[in-house]
């Protein structure tokens, strides 16, 4: 005969169309006989108990009595046809006269009492649920109503309620007819003495029930139905990036449950693991989740680490004297008294010199445990052999639990690395022989941040990044939508997870806790908060992921000065904005060794050529041993695309305007005819071979003319005709010498001088080769001296640049993982 036995809990039955929904459940599986135990009705069981405290001198609380018959009776006239409703609410109405017998005359409530009025919320909504079932289901099935207390007979135990088996099987036999074949609806939590009176199975009495009955029934699983998907990887409302655990072996869910996974109790799993029976955990308001399983040997047994979990409200006790060592009974006198006293301990740790013994209760004890041990202690400690009984409050107990932790190297390493990397010291560590389970006490107000930096540890790859972009203007629009086609093939192929966390602009900022939508960010740009920089790098900065990195899409001085703190505070940054690294010389330094303790990455290979790979080659030149004897190079490709367009028949201010509206220009072209962009490029690419260089150490040649400097924007490009005359005249000069203008840089590292500068270049040099926007950079070196080394393409535009940002990306990643590996 085959069983399988659901459970489901208060929230699965709080009322009627959670009822509905769990009948739905039940009747759409075909699969043998169902046992299904219930608990009472959300809430139900605090009614029942706040009548034993309403008891008064002359009556029980009529508001109590009348908030439960509105409820149940609510409930069950929703669901019921009108004469099975009136039969249910007439066995409801006698419970509610026996419940007010048993608490009236007067007197202090029994505990005995407690539990008989506790128990009548499962036999409620069994009751209910039965009458519902065979209302609704096939009229070739039977549904049978059992009251637990006349099957469960338990007596107390040191570790809880102790099942009499043979009473129990004997019970089972007299209620349940031979060859049935339906459902039978089970009250949870209630069960009797040997003598016959009720009592309750305590704490999860009802998952206990269900795991009871399974191993009774030689069911072939048990389902607990509640209200969350599985038992998650940790804890989801502090660990963002949970996920439910597929299956698990009994030991290392029981590891788990005690370290604080709340959603199934230890002893509940005790009479499955003796018959070897599977566990499944399922969300009954998502019934087709698969949630997890639980088993003697799971098939899935990938993973070290199953999950991360912990306890608060801890005392650490140490117990430190010299007159330990070597000295036999020592623990056991020590955990003697506190077995007497009733107290449990959480975790033990002893070092192998004997000096002291360290361990942890429920903070709660904390000082009452004090007084044990230095009872217990007393003489040693008034002779000097022990010198302190030292209690540390405000500690809580992090956990990682895993089977396929044993015997494998190398797994408390990353454990301890990962807290230490999150600034989060350890004060105690305890580790079974078994290896299943790694335990470590820590401040409670740094349990959030490790249960985070731990399970991002084990769970997360190295290659997920947190990024934030500042700037979605020209560049980080374009670079938004390139990743938007992107990270799904990049996390496929490559593992990578890029999860664009936070977009801002100069005056609001767009803030996801998983990630922005990149197909829509536009559109809820425009529901953003106001930008708050510090806030913004905070959210991107997120505890439960590995990495995270600021990308810079702006020419901001403000945003630039930020830079040296975040690589300070474990963050990369990713920039074309070439203001942070051509300020002075000694801000240049600062920012350079700002990451190294942090072991953050500055890239900015789009600071110079937007996509070449200029920045990239110089560096694998130097690295490589090579000696660079001068940089040249055309560095704007603003300044490249007026003089190949400019010809010497159309006006200079012609072309400048057509740039600035085909957007090959700043907003103000200024910025570009002044040289200084240029000259910054010049600085990054000296800085990079180790010459110390100020801008205002370079000769510059600006083309705006004097008159032109100081005035607005508007008279500018109303007056940009007096750029006419002067650069035809250069123009002739050049045509003169058979020459095209070119605006270069040209860094001569041997004597250590660099100029900025329009000149004159015959057709056939490299120079004058070039087309539009096209950047060219020309390195002579040792190697590379009869026959320079020359990068060209596009330098200018949103798509190169985005572009060249998106490539340093992938080189942060490639780092990464090469650090983690």
């Amino acid at each position: 005969m085959i069983w399988i036995v659901h459970k489901f809990g208060g929230t699965s039955l709080a009322d009627e169309n959670c009822f509905r929904s769990v009948a739905g459940i039940l009747l759409g599986r075909q699969e043998g006989n169902q046992a299904i135990v219930v608990s009472a009705m959300s809430g139900m069981t605090d009614l029942l108990l706040k009548l034993t405290e309403d008891v008064t001198t002359e009556d029980i609380t009529e508001s109590s009595i009348q908030a439960l018959t509105e409820r149940y009776g609510s409930v069950v006239r929703g669901l019921l046809s009108r004469a099975l409703s009136d039969e249910v609410l007439s066995q409801f109405n006698n419970d509610l006269a026996y419940i007010k017998k048993t608490l009236l005359p007067p007197k202090e409530v029994p505990s005995q009492s407690r539990d008989v009025v506790s128990g009548f919320g499962e036999l409620w909504s069994a009751r209910l649920l039965s009458a519902f079932l065979s209302e609704s289901g096939s009229s070739d099935e039977d549904v049978l109503f059992i009251d637990a207390r006349d099957v469960l007979v338990v007596e107390s135990g040191e570790m809880g309620p102790i099942l009499s088996q043979e009473l129990t099987k004997k019970n089972l036999v007299s209620v349940l007819p031979q060859n049935f074949k339906g459902r039978a609806v089970i009250t949870g939590y209630i069960a009797r003495t040997p003598e016959g009176l009720q009592t309750t199975l305590g704490r999860d009495g009802s998952d206990y029930s269900a795991s009871i009955f399974g191993a009774l029934l030689g069911a072939n699983e048990v389902t607990i139905w509640t209200d969350v998907d599985g038992i998650m990887s940790g804890d989801p409302r502090r660990v963002p990036e949970a996920t439910v655990i597929e299956e698990l072996s009994y030991n290392e869910a029981m590891e788990l449950a005690y370290f604080g996974a709340t959603v199934i109790h230890p002893q509940t799993m005790a009479p499955l693991v003796a018959e070897g029976i599977p566990l499944l955990i399922r969300n009954a308001f998502k019934p087709e989740g698969l949630g997890t399983r639980i088993t003697a040997s799971p098939k899935d047994k990938h993973g070290l680490v199953k999950g991360i979990t912990g306890t608060d409200s801890v005392a650490l006790i140490n117990l430190e004297g010299a007159g330990m060592i070597g000295v036999p009974g020592t623990a056991d006198r020590l955990f003697g008294a506190l077995r007497e006293a009733g107290v449990s301990v959480i975790l033990i740790s002893q070092g192998s010199s004997e000096h002291s013994i360290c361990f942890a209760v429920s903070q709660k004890f904390g000082s009452q445990v004090k007084r044990i041990v230095e009872q217990a202690f007393s003489v040693e400690l008034a002779q000097g052999q022990i010198q302190k009984v030292e209690v540390t409050s405000g500690c809580s107990v992090l956990a990682v639990v895993g089977d396929g932790m044993a015997g494998l190297p190398g797994v408390a390493s990353r454990f301890f690395y990962a807290l230490g990397s999150a600034g989060i010291n350890v004060r105690a560590i305890a580790q079974g022989a078994s290896e299943r389970n790694i335990s470590a006490v820590i401040e409670s107000r740094d349990m959030t941040r490790a249960l985070r930096a731990v399970h991002a540890s084990f769970y997360l790859s190295a290659k997920t990044i947190s990024i934030g972009l500042i700037g979605s203007g020209s560049v980080g629009s374009v670079l938004l939508d390139q990743l938007a086609s992107e990270v799904e093939r990049l996390r496929d192929s490559f593992g990578l997870d890029l999860r664009i966390r936070a977009i801002c602009n100069s005056g609001v900022m767009l803030l996801e806790d998983q990630r922005v939508n990149l197909t829509c960010w536009r559109d809820d740009f425009s529901e953003a908060e106001p930008l708050d920089l510090q806030h913004f790098s905070k959210h991107v900065n997120a505890d439960h992921i590995p990495h995270a990195v600021l990308i810079d899409c702006t020419a901001n001085e403000g945003v630039a000065e930020h830079y040296a703190r975040w690589l300070e505070r474990g963050i990369h940054i990713i920039t074309p904005n070439k203001l942070a690294y051509t300020g002075s010389i000694g801000a240049y330094r600062a920012l350079k060794g700002a990451g190294h303790s942090a072991g953050t990455h500055f890239l900015y290979e789009a600071t110079v050529g937007a996509g070449l790979p200029i920045i990239q080659t110089l560096n694998d030149l130097v690295e490589t041993g090579d000696e660079i004897r001068s940089i040249g190079g055309i560095f704007s490709g603003t300044l490249a695309y007026l003089f190949n367009v400019f010809d010497g028949q159309r006006p200079f201010s012609e072309i400048v305007r057509e740039a600035r509206a085909l957007g090959y220009t700043e907003p103000d072209p200024r910025e570009d005819l002044s040289g200084m962009d240029v000259a910054r490029k010049a600085v990054i690419l000296a800085r990079e071979v180790g010459l110390p260089l100020e801008l205002n150490d370079i000769e510059i040649e600006s083309l705006v003319p004097g008159s032109l400097v100081g005035v607005s924007l508007e008279r500018f490009m109303g007056e940009l005709e007096v750029f006419d005359a002067p650069m035809a005249e250069k123009y002739k000069q050049a045509q003169r010498k058979n020459c095209l203008l070119r605006y270069t840089a040209d860094l001569n590292l041997i004597d250590g001088t660099v100029g900025v500068k329009l000149g004159h270049y015959p057709p056939d040099h490299a120079f004058s080769s070039i087309s539009l926007t096209d950047n060219i950079v020309q390195f002579v070196t040792r190697r590379y001296c009869d026959n320079p080394l020359i990068i060209r393409g596009p330098g200018a535009g949103p798509d190169v640049t985005a572009a060249g940002i998106f490539a340093d990306l992938l080189r942060l990643c490639s780092m990464l993982r090469a650090n983690h590996d």
